[in-house]
């Protein structure tokens, strides 16, 4: 477990990330969803709250959880204007994507992992957030994704490899970042019992200056 960028700290961005809309693929999936109050959903690197307040809008019972305690305290006051003010406490924790052990077995049919699962630092960071999403995840439960490929340059200063890590990069000014392919990434969930609901999908978004590459993707546990 590492400590969050300061970045993810600085009160300009997390009012810049509470400015942003629901995730417009979640918004398409939860009209799947029959009965949201018996829905159980984890929105792993929440963030301001944009997706876990549109979820409690909604009548699903969401938890959220972030690296960031300023992000958590921010999708807190977001969610007591939906939810009471101590059930708003409850529902958004300070945590890391590789240690949710306060999460039963099974326990979501839905995890949101929307620009997170790239921040794992290592192979051994990857390795644990994964058995982790797997575990939590309920069987036939889907898992939603956006990630990071390779080709992502955030900020145009390049990329540089890091040793003994095949799929961690160092982004200048960024930070390290683990970057798959979209088959690398269907064969890793493949391997946690998650087979993919539709093709995955690869975006190249050219910025000034800079790049990112976003993997997207949907998959399903496997049924026990």
């Amino acid at each position: 477990m590492h400590p969050p960028n300061e970045f993810w700290g600085r009160p300009e961005q997390v009012e810049k990330f509470a400015g942003r809309d629901p995730d417009h693929r979640l918004v398409e999936i939860v009209e799947g969803f029959s009965e949201p109050e018996a829905t159980r959903v984890l929105d792993l690197g929440c963030a301001a709250g944009r997706n876990a307040v549109y979820l409690a809008e909604r009548g699903f019972d969401v938890h959220a959880l972030d690296a960031s305690e300023p992000m958590v305290e921010r999708t807190r006051q977001r969610l007591a204007e939906v939810l009471d003010p101590a059930e708003a406490e409850r529902r958004a924790s300070v945590g890391t994507m590789d240690h949710l052990g306060a999460f039963a077995d099974d326990s979501f049919e839905l995890v949101l992992a929307l620009g997170i699962l790239h921040q794992a630092r290592s192979e051994d960071e990857w390795r644990r957030t994964l058995f982790e999403v797997g575990r939590v995840l309920a069987a036939g439960g889907l898992l939603l994704v956006a990630s990071f490929a390779p080709g992502t340059d955030l900020r145009g200063e390049g990329v540089r490899p890091v040793p003994g890590e095949a799929h961690v990069r160092e982004v200048v000014g960024v930070g390290r970042l683990y970057l798959l392919v979209a088959d690398e990434l269907d064969r890793a969930m493949e391997e946690r019992g998650l087979e993919p609901v539709e093709p995955t999908e690869t975006v190249r978004v050219d910025m000034d200056p800079g790049c990112r590459v976003v993997v997207n993707a949907l998959y399903r546990k496997a049924a026990a």
